[in-house]
Parts: structure tokens; C-alpha cells; sequence
């Protein structure tokens, strides 16, 4: 018998290896355990005989014995045929051939069944890792024992070990059955996840998640049932949380779409100031608000219920020319923010005593917004209550200003009486948004034409703005149809998206959520639209489309090609839709050109065709050196070559 021999010996599997892995020799109770006949695994790479499972494992045990040619260990799962697999402590060792110089690696199984907590260590350290915890249940001695894990699940386990009936009677009643046959059903394969209600000393209900499996500890060893558990109290309340927080946005995005539809409905200054009274406190959270018209050179004053007539008359039938923060912010078209009545002494010493302004800091604080933009004949203001403390934020008052100066684009039609095609006019200045500006990495740049001849509008839209996380959201959009209803339509899907998009992280959710208004308010009208986020740091994008023409992606070597976003159908039509997104690379020097399909399809010429002839006119705008600029205005100026019919727009986004 020679040395080899004495290495294959024993009950416990062993085996000779190459240093490369492959196996030398083997005992009987190796080659049972890896499932196989001898002569089947000699020769045969040591690691390509484990389960996927434990492939890894097993080859960087015997990577670590032989270049370290230091003692390896590793618990290892052997398959356990037809049975629980059995966890065993394997050490790998390098060893010289008995009859020769050749360096061998001894792979052998441990006897750790005097010894079985070393077995559980690295089960234990995973189970931390992961911020779960480990227990194992002994089926004859109905006991459950603890076996480590993230601290916090183990302040809700104090006692190691503790039987199975004073663990069950910690468990919701609804919830027992359910941990019963979790522990009954446990098999070799680790179970799904079972949720499960836990009620420990001196605290509140806990919500865990419990999984178990069957392992044999060593061979000749017990088995036992081995359960992981996770505390998901926390995720649980957050995700209550953003379901309410969510819920209370999509309510706020239908109001402040609502409101923006009934401002560009309004037919009369009386139907306006309905619209504005009724609706303004309540977007807004407001106490109460105020309406002042500029009439005659003088401010005609109407109140809501949250301020009394009687408490603002003082205003009524002022001149425009008053010292006072109302009149002010009407000359001046910009929005004033009194925050308490020591601040409005301060800045308006000889102005109008607003009654109200004696509690200004103790009970309110008062934000006021013209509805006409410096330069612009002065139309009137609206007044705002807030409770005292408070704050506006920088989206609050971007929004209050864009309803604002939709209110007055309305009462300027109004007044005018160029009832539908001077509303429409209005509507699509105030819609097409001004670009963000030194944008460090991007050029942007956009531009719109009506319908031919300028005698028809229609529901063309862009917009671009920064997100919170400092990347660049880019939109386009074309709402059905070309009246005024279709500007009307533009403008609703437009505020809506931007109030959408302020809280929701990603272009495809952004379409799925507006989607879900426009059904809800059964629109007239729907509307195609693609989205991108992009980041001017490393060029990222992430881009949806709801029916809406493809992006053209233009490069410096004057090349193109046609991007086709993952998405789904125009919004506003088709309920329970969820509108999927890709994430590509815009890299320097290059472009993405968004078009509607005014831009690219037109008498003679189809979509196919339009798309080539606008991507080879992209990419040769690149090769030639010119900016997003003068990029944009060779698309714009193709599109009204050949005799478009549609209202076109083109948004142009150059990485430098």
C-alpha cells in the first residue's frame, strides 16, 4: 500500500488532483458523492463534476492549495442524490507523489461531526453579509435555534434556542399556518419566500420573509431545516409611503391638468376668474386667494371663500401706480413673496394697508404672481395665502407661474375677443418652452413652425429641462389634431409631463403615469411623445416613446442612423399600459435629432424617406462643424422646402 493509498482511506470522500485541477485518484466515497462512477471523473477537471451551484466554490479551493500552497477550506454542498445534499468542511492540501516528484493536491472531507459548528460559520458570515439571519430547526426536538445573522434581526430573537410553539405564538394568527407548512415542506431545493407577521417583546409587528432549505450536516450527520429570514418592516413602510406619495401626485398632476384645461377653456372674464377662485388655493394648498384684474388703468378685486370680500376692498379700485406689493407685481410682471409683516413694512412702508397684512407672520404668509411677464401689457395678479412658515419651492413657483401666465394668455383672448386662433397663438408661445442654458457638455437647441401659411395650428410640442440628479430631460410631442382643441390638448400633456417628471426618476414611467391621467380624464385627444434623460457627464441616455416617430442619432464623420425607442402606444388611448425604456450611449461629437412627424412625412414623401433625407442632413451638419444651432435650422428649413402641411419641430442635442 503506498502513500496515496493511506490519503484515499477512510468513510469520507477524498481525492488526489493535478495541480491543474484534474482528478489523479479517488475514493469510493468521493465518486458517490459527486454521482458518478469512478472511472468517470479520472481525468475529468475536478470543478466540472459540482452542480452549477458550487462550481465556483469547488475550483477556488483548488486554486487556493495550489498556488498558495497553504491549507484551503471550504464548505462545499454535495449533491446528495435522491436525498438532502450534505454539507461537509472540505480542506485542499498540496502532497508529493509517492513515487515521484510530482505535486499532487489532497481534496479530502473533514470529520466535523464532533464539531458541527464549524460547519454553520460560513453560512453565518454569508447570512451577515447579506443583513439576513439564519436559524435551523431540528424536527424530532421542535426547537429552533439561532445561528447568527445582521444584528437587528437578532435583537428580535434574543433567546438562542427556543422552541417551535413559542415562536409560532409570536406570529400573527393569519400567519401561522403558513410557517407550519414552510417547516413541513421544506425540501432540498431552497423554498420561495414566505411572508409572515412577527410580533416580538416590547416592540410592534414586524413583517419578515422566511425561506428554508434541508442540508445533511457531514456525512453520517444530522439533517436539519435551515431558514434565512429578512425584516421587511421597513421596505414595507416605505413602500406604503410611496404608494401615498404617489397617489397624492397623480390627484395633483390631474387638478393642475384640470386647471390648465379650464384656464385655456375659459370663454369670459367671469368664467377666468371661476376657474382661478375655485381652484387656485387647492393646487396650491393654500388658505386662500385673491384675484386682482388690471381695468382701466385700476384693480378690480374678487375673492374665494378663504378670504373675505370685506378683508381685501381696501385693494379694489386701486391705481396701478399704488405703492402697494399687489400693484407692483403687476407693473413689474414679477412674482412677489411677502413671508411676514416686518418684511412687508420693509420693502412697501407707504403701501396699501391689506387687513390681512396685520396677522402677515403669525398666521400666513402671502405669495402674489402677475399674470403677464415684464414688458407685456400689465393684465392683473393673483394672491396666494399660505399657513405662516411657510416656504415656496423652486417647482412650486415654476408651475404658479405657468398657470399664471396661461391665465393671462387666456384673459388677454378674452379681451381681445380673437377668440380661437389668438387663444391658439397664445398657447403654443407659452408652451414652447425657453431652453435651458450652458449646459456643461451638450448644446441644445429647438425649433417650431406652424402649419403652412400660418392660418392653421395644431398640437406640436418640445420641452427641456434639468432633473434634480443634474441629467437633461428632453421631450417632443405631437397631440392629435390641428385646431385649437389640439393646442388645448398639447398644453394639458405638456404641464403634466414636467409635474410627472419632478418626481418620478425615469423616462418610461414618466409616459406610463401621464398615460394613466389622460385615460382617466377620458381626453379628447391623444398624443404621441418620446422622452430622453440624458447625462452630459458621460453622454448616458435613457429614452421611451409612446408612438412617436423614431430619434436620429447623426456623428461628426458625417454618418446617421435611425433609433427606434422601445415603448408602446400614443398616450391617452389604451388603459394599464407600462411603457418600457433603453439606455444607450450618445458619444462626443455626436447628435440626437427629435423630430415630430410634420418634419419627416409630407405630400410625396414618405416616413422612410424622411427620416434618410433629415439624418443625412444631421450628419453633414456635423462633419461640416456647425452647432446644434444652425443644425436645427438646415432640418427646420428642409421640412418647409418641400411644402410641408403639418406644424413641424425639431429638438437637436449635441454632446461636445
Amino acid at each position: 500500500m503506498d502513500a496515496s493509498d493511506e490519503l484515499l482511506r477512510g468513510a469520507d470522500p477524498a481525492a488526489l488532483l493535478t495541480l491543474g485541477g484534474a482528478i489523479h485518484s479517488l475514493n469510493a466515497a468521493m465518486a458517490t458523492a459527486l454521482g458518478r462512477p469512478a472511472e468517470q471523473c479520472l481525468g475529468h477537471d475536478f470543478g466540472d463534476l459540482w452542480p452549477a451551484s458550487q462550481r465556483m466554490s469547488a475550483e477556488s479551493l483548488v486554486v487556493a492549495a495550489a498556488r498558495t500552497k497553504t491549507v484551503a477550506m471550504r464548505v462545499l454542498d454535495f449533491p446528495g442524490r435522491g436525498r438532502a445534499p450534505v454539507a461537509c468542511l472540505v480542506e485542499a492540501r498540496t502532497v508529493r507523489h509517492p513515487t515521484g516528484d510530482e505535486q499532487l493536491i489532497w481534496v479530502h472531507a473533514l470529520d466535523a461531526r464532533n464539531d458541527l459548528a464549524s460547519l454553520l460559520i460560513p453560512f453565518r458570515m454569508a447570512t451577515s453579509a447579506a443583513h439576513l439571519g439564519l436559524w435551523m430547526y431540528s424536527s424530532d426536538e421542535h426547537q429552533l435555534e439561532w445561528l447568527g445573522g445582521a444584528a437587528a434581526l437578532a435583537a428580535l430573537f434574543p433567546d438562542p434556542t427556543t422552541s417551535l410553539s413559542t415562536v409560532i405564538s409570536a406570529v400573527h394568527p393569519d400567519d401561522r399556518e403558513a410557517l407550519r407548512q414552510l417547516l413541513r415542506s421544506a425540501s432540498t431545493q431552497q423554498s420561495r419566500w414566505v411572508r409572515l407577521r412577527y410580533l416580538p417583546q416590547h416592540e410592534g409587528w414586524h413583517q419578515l420573509a422566511a425561506q428554508t432549505r434541508r442540508i445533511q450536516l457531514g456525512y453520517g450527520g444530522p439533517e436539519r431545516i435551515f431558514g434565512v429570514v429578512r425584516d421587511d418592516t421597513k421596505q414595507e413602510k416605505r413602500k406604503e409611503k410611496a404608494q401615498a406619495a404617489l397617489a397624492a401626485e397623480r390627484q395633483r398632476a390631474k387638478d393642475i391638468a384640470d386647471f390648465s384645461s379650464a384656464l385655456i377653456s375659459a370663454a369670459t372674464e367671469q368664467e377666468l376668474q371661476q376657474v382661478a377662485l375655485t381652484r387656485l388655493a387647492a393646487t396650491f394648498g393654500a388658505t386662500g386667494a385673491l384675484l386682482a384684474l388690471v381695468d382701466e388703468g385700476r384693480l378690480r378685486v374678487s375673492t374665494d371663500a378663504g378670504i373675505a370680500m370685506w378683508e381685501a376692498e381696501v385693494l379694489d379700485g386701486l391705481p396701478l401706480d399704488d405703492p402697494s406689493p399687489v400693484a407692483e407685481a403687476i407693473r413689474t410682471g414679477k412674482p412677489r413673496f411677502v413671508p411676514n409683516r416686518k418684511d412687508y413694512i420693509h420693502r412697501w412702508p407707504h403701501g396699501a394697508e391689506f387687513p390681512r397684512l396685520g396677522r402677515l407672520g403669525t398666521d400666513y404668509a402671502v405669495s402674489i404672481t402677475p399674470l403677464s411677464e415684464t414688458g407685456n401689457q400689465p393684465l392683473g395678479a393673483w394672491l396666494v395665502t399660505h399657513g405662516s412658515g411657510y416656504r415656496p419651492s423652486l417647482d412650486e413657483m415654476t408651475l404658479m407661474g405657468t398657470l399664471a401666465d396661461l391665465a393671462g394668455q387666456a384673459l388677454r383672448r378674452i379681451r381681445l375677443q380673437h377668440a380661437r386662433v389668438e387663444l391658439a397663438t397664445a398657447l403654443q408661445r407659452t408652451m414652447l418652452p425657453t431652453l435651458p442654458e450652458h449646459l456643461a457638455g451638450l448644446e441644445v437647441a429647438a425649433r417650431y413652425r406652424p402649419s403652412r401659411d400660418g392660418l392653421d395650428i395644431g398640437g406640436d410640442w418640445y420641452d427641456a429641462f434639468v432633473m434634480p440628479d443634474g441629467t437633461v430631460a428632453m421631450e417632443i410631442g405631437d397631440a392629435q389634431g390641428h385646431d385649437v382643441d389640439a393646442a388645448a390638448a398639447m398644453g394639458q400633456v405638456r404641464a403634466s409631463m414636467r409635474a410627472i417628471a419632478a418626481h418620478e426618476p425615469d423616462p418610461a414611467t414618466v409616459l406610463t403615469r401621464t398615460n394613466e391621467l389622460l385615460v382617466t380624464m377620458g381626453a379628447a385627444r391623444f398624443a404621441s411623445c418620446t422622452m430622453l434623460h440624458i447625462d452630459p457627464g458621460d453622454g448616458r441616455v435613457t429614452g421611451a416613446s409612446a408612438g412617436h416617430v423614431p430619434v436620429l442619432c447623426a456623428r461628426k464623420d458625417g454618418s446617421h442612423s435611425i433609433h427606434e425607442l422601445p415603448g408602446g402606444p400614443v398616450l391617452g388611448v389604451v388603459p394599464d399600459i407600462e411603457y418600457r425604456e433603453e439606455v444607450f450611449t450618445l458619444d462626443e461629437d455626436s447628435a440626437l435629432v427629435m423630430v415630430t412627424d410634420g418634419v419627416v412625412e409630407g405630400p410625396g414623401l414618405t416616413l422612410e424617406a424622411g427620416l434618410e433625407r433629415a439624418g443625412t442632413l444631421a450628419g453633414a451638419a456635423l462633419r461640416n462643424g456647425l452647432n446644434a444651432e444652425e443644425t436645427a435650422d438646415r432640418i427646420l428649413d428642409a421640412a418647409v422646402a418641400v411644402d410641408h402641411l403639418d406644424d413641424v419641430a425639431v429638438l437637436v442635442i449635441r454632446r461636445t
